[in-house]
């Protein structure tokens, strides 16, 4: 993870960051670092990952981790986050994180969250995939906790891209960490 990046969480917990990744190794190297980072600050590490690609991070993680910190990392299975109500509804998926986190938020616990967010095919919803990432930028405000929203830069329309630019205010893409100039606050909108 890019000092910058670091640097930026431990002086600020509401970091909303895109993250266009191309290739599975980089990918890899990245969540590995975000969980093993925020586990080693004793953080919980809510990671919404596909189940294929978890097995290999968490077998990774049980080489760099301790058991305690290991207990830290909460696995959510991203196909069943983003559809758990049949189809890709942003309230259904807001509705599932709050309930995943109401424990961290009510005991007051510092915890981290990582998303992958994948889609099958091009006739899935992409135009409410810019819905549910401001109402995702009102919730890292809301409850100050940064986020990684992973997406596969090169399966992302260029209509995708522009929407995710304006909807997380910083950028992740491989190891160069920018902001970002295109982003549109949640309080420009109201």
């Amino acid at each position: 993870m890019n000092m910058n990046m670091n640097e930026l969480f431990k002086q600020r917990r509401s970091v909303h960051v895109l993250y266009s990744y191309n290739g599975m190794k980089n990918y890899t190297e990245q969540i590995v670092n975000y969980i093993r980072e925020g586990a080693s600050l004793g953080e919980y590490v809510v990671v919404i990952e596909n189940e294929r690609i978890y097995r290999m991070v968490h077998k990774e993680l049980t080489t760099r981790l301790t058991q305690e910190q290991m207990n830290l990392v909460h696995h959510v299975n991203n196909f069943d986050f983003y559809y758990s109500s049949g189809s890709y509804h942003p309230p259904a998926i807001i509705d599932y994180f709050f309930k995943t986190v109401k424990s961290y938020v009510d005991n007051n616990q510092s915890f981290r969250s990582w998303a992958h967010v994948e889609w099958g095919t091009m006739e899935d919803p992409l135009h409410l995939i810019e819905d549910l990432e401001r109402i995702v930028d009102g919730a890292v405000n809301e409850l100050a906790f940064p986020l990684i929203c992973a997406y596969e830069g090169e399966r992302m329309p260029e209509h995708l891209q522009t929407s995710l630019l304006k909807t997380h205010p910083y950028i992740l893409i491989d190891e160069e960490f920018t902001i970002s100039d295109q982003y549109i606050s949640n309080d420009n909108n109201k």
